[in-house]
């Protein structure tokens, strides 16, 4: 093929197009991770491996009743039978599905050491030993009664079923956690009885919404219990659109001890938390170690640290086979309040923590989605009443050639002489028999089979009885085949003597409740913020303070003075634009050095402290760049919640973050207000405030044109109708000009006026006003 020709799409059966092939390839392997491995189905809620280990055990006659068997031997099966991969991956499978602490509703009886809830691995296949529980009867018991399709195993020699012949949503009874190619699953387990009430109501009303399914089901119920404090609104709006996030906390009880002591016995944790984890979380945070690349723990490390030790005195693990849970708590002092104790604990460690949902499954359409709540039960009620038809016709199936069978015998009762004389005559009794009575071949081979004895006159009678039940319930069977409502009573009545044999009380508190919160009440008091050159910070208690005698270290000097409140947030604002908030109470006070700045914010590289702020929210600033941009922003827009910051002002390469201009709220609606800017190449620019813009973020509106090369140096904002510009000439001669705004005024964005200075300008001063800012 030459350069000229188009290539095709599909090339014959020789070759195929690389890139097609690559595309086909990787969709054929994510629907087989989808399907094979990682979803589990709505109709039974198990992965292939749970349930090819389920149909195995039961295979294997590992009934509820009967003697459990070495794991090893029932791993063998499996793998031999109808698993082909390793060992470890169905093990695994088949201690999860042993584990109470992991399944609200475990399908395994696992007896030996299948690991623990704080981590600890299951002893090896060898030592364990398994059987089925008899709730794994729900998935089971009517295997064999054509309700399910099968197919041939991995080598033809066995059939192995697509699904499991579920009496109840074991979907949402145990739930499923897995990760598939581009798509998750998370479905948390829930109680049999609240579930089980739920899909009752919806076959009896198949227009409820989730709001009315959620009066049965009002969230998740955790195996390992804990209470869920998110509210009910947001649960619906969870199952409603089937993700989201749920907030559980751990369970407690305040213990009342002798002379007024007390301590918090925590008995239940949320999902996928330890004793052990909340422990080693609690370690961590009272003997820290100094962060990867830091040679010194950070501030919040030492506040955490100091926080902790104040409140806890000791903390320890009780649990044992009786208790699965009991974390002992006593604090450091009687008079601390129980609620705060424990509030604290929660905001600082995994006794509190999000467990999200993401309600991804295959569908009754053997496609993977993400479903709702009233979507789930539905598919699953269309398969159950599927599953209980293939039932019917099967038993109704059986009971026909059971009559057929029965018909033959009693015509053989009623002409027992004749039958034997045909059959002692004959040389081919089997077809003088269907030509003499009108038997079928089968009636006729069975009375052929059947010992005389059983046509003796008692079993006639028996015979007539059995024929008798068997119409009967021929009858019902076809009835409940004809009329829908019937069979729906049918599947209601089973639901309900299930839930009456396996169901139990919820074990997960729902009670909504505020987000545990690290709250610590600090004084309203003045403070004095000291900034040194080289990014060092420290505080003094008070305003007006002397500070000539203020030391720093070697080679530093003093950058920034600044009078705030110790309950006001300090903004840091770097050089690239991006602004770090602190906790003005948490820096350092003290006659020392301070801590540098970049111990407690995280500045990105090649950036520069270039100022500190602070003041209420309504304070606004106005900022600017070397760029000559701008714009004016309210501090309560400068505040970051995070310790790597953000960014506030957008910069050109080479440009930076000039000091930050505090504005008064007066100046911002007063005309004579101006905005005074200088340049490198010493040209004065004036223009009123309301030329700028109130903005969050961005790169502002053009405040002057630069000449090329130039730069923005100083800006000033003031109402001050004189000014001084003070500059530095030849040989460090100092200068100062007094000028008029009106000599300079001029608008937003032109070039300005050229100063006449020997030298460059070092300092704008306003005269006289008292709202003046300086540069």
């Amino acid at each position: 093929m030459n350069e000229h020709q188009t290539p095709p799409t599909a090339v014959g059966d020789d070759y195929l197009l690389l890139g097609q092939y690559a595309e086909r390839a990787y969709l054929e392997y994510a629907m087989s991770v989808v399907k094979g491995r990682a979803l589990p189905d709505v109709s039974d809620g198990q992965k292939p491996v749970q349930r090819r280990i389920l149909y195995a055990m039961q295979d294997m006659g590992l009934t509820h009743g009967a003697k459990p068997v070495k794991s090893a031997r029932v791993v063998g099966e499996i793998l031999g039978k109808y698993h082909p991969h390793g060992d470890s991956s169905a093990y695994e499978a088949m201690v999860r599905m042993a584990q109470d602490f992991t399944l609200r509703y475990p399908l395994i009886d696992g007896i030996g050491n299948f690991g623990s809830r704080d981590g600890d691995g299951a002893a090896a296949m060898r030592y364990t030993e398994a059987r089925l529980t008899p709730i794994a009867e729900l998935l089971l018991s009517e295997i064999k009664m054509g309700t399910v399709d099968f197919v041939p195993n991995y080598d033809g020699a066995f059939e192995e079923p697509v699904h499991l012949p579920a009496r109840l949503p074991m979907v949402l009874l145990n739930g499923a956690s897995g990760i598939a190619v581009g798509m998750a699953t998370e479905i948390p387990s829930h109680n049999l009885t609240e579930v089980t009430q739920a899909a009752i109501a919806l076959l009896k009303k198949p227009n409820m919404d989730t709001a009315a399914l959620m009066q049965y089901i009002p969230a998740p119920d955790f195996a390992g219990g804990g209470q869920i404090i998110t509210p009910a609104s947001d649960l619906q709006n969870i199952y409603e659109s089937g993700k989201g996030s749920i907030r559980v906390r751990a369970r407690y009880e305040i213990e009342k001890l002798a002379r007024g002591q007390w301590r918090v016995i925590v008995t239940e944790l949320p999902p996928n938390t330890s004793a052990q984890k909340i422990l080693a979380e609690i370690e961590e945070q009272t003997n820290p170690k100094p962060k990867a690349g830091k040679k010194q723990l950070n501030q919040d490390q030492l506040n955490t640290k100091k926080l902790m030790l104040e409140l806890i005195e000791k903390v320890r693990d009780e649990s044992d086979s009786e208790a699965p849970v009991r974390l002992v708590f006593e604090p450091k002092s009687s008079r601390i309040e129980p609620e705060n104790f424990v509030n604290t604990l929660m905001a600082q460690t995994s006794l509190e923590g999000n467990v999200s949902m993401n309600l991804v499954m295959m569908g009754t359409d053997n496609r993977p989605a993400q479903k709702n709540l009233k979507s789930i039960l539905q598919e699953w009620l269309d398969f159950r009443i599927t599953t209980v038809t293939r039932r019917l016709k099967f038993r109704l199936n059986q009971v026909e050639k059971r009559i057929h069978i029965l018909d033959g015998r009693m015509i053989a009762f009623l002409h027992i002489d004749e039958v034997i004389r045909v059959i002692r005559e004959s040389d081919e009794p089997k077809p003088e028999l269907m030509t003499a009575f009108n038997l079928s071949e089968i009636q006729a081979e069975d009375i052929l089979e059947i010992r005389l004895r059983q046509l003796a006159r008692l079993e006639g009678f028996k015979l007539e009885q059995e024929l008798n039940d068997l119409r009967e319930e021929q009858g019902r069977l076809n009835l409940l085949l004809s009329d829908e409502n019937e069979k729906h009573k049918l599947i209601i009545k089973e639901m309900q003597a299930d839930m009456k044999q396996f169901g139990d009380e919820r074990r997960t508190l729902v009670e909504a409740a505020d987000r545990a919160t690290l709250t610590q009440t600090t004084a309203d008091e003045p403070i004095t913020l000291i900034l040194s050159q080289q990014g060092w910070i420290r505080s003094r208690v008070g305003h007006g303070l002397d500070l000539s005698q203020t030391t720093f270290k070697e080679g530093d000097g003093l950058k920034q003075v600044l009078e705030g409140r110790t309950v006001w947030p300090v903004i840091v604002l770097d050089s690239l634009g991006r602004t770090y908030t602190l906790d003005a109470a948490e820096i350092p006070g003290g006659r020392g050095d301070g801590v540098p700045l970049g111990s407690l914010i995280d500045l990105q590289n090649g950036a520069e402290v270039v100022s500190i702020v602070t003041g209420l929210p309504e304070q606004h600033y106005l900022l600017s760049n070397s760029g000559a941009y701008g714009f004016i922003a309210k501090q309560a827009d400068l505040v970051s919640r995070i310790k790597t910051g953000k960014v506030v002002m957008t910069l050109e390469p080479g440009e930076k973050v000039l000091a930050p201009v505090p504005i008064y709220a007066v100046s911002l609606i007063n005309p004579e207000c101006k905005v005074i800017l200088a340049s490198s190449d010493n040209r004065l620019l004036a223009f009123s405030i309301g030329e700028l813009k109130v903005m969050a973020k961005g790169r502002g509106l053009q405040l002057m044109n630069l000449a090329d090369n130039a730069s923005l140096t100083h800006v000033t904002v003031s109402s001050a109708q004189d000014f001084v510009v003070e500059s530095t000439g030849r040989r460090s001669a100092h200068h100062s000009e007094r000028l008029r705004i009106r000599d300079i005024d001029n608008k937003r964005g032109r070039k300005g006026k050229i100063l006449q200075i020997n030298g460059y300008l070092n300092r704008l001063s306003a005269i006289d006003a008292d709202d003046a800012t300086f540069g």
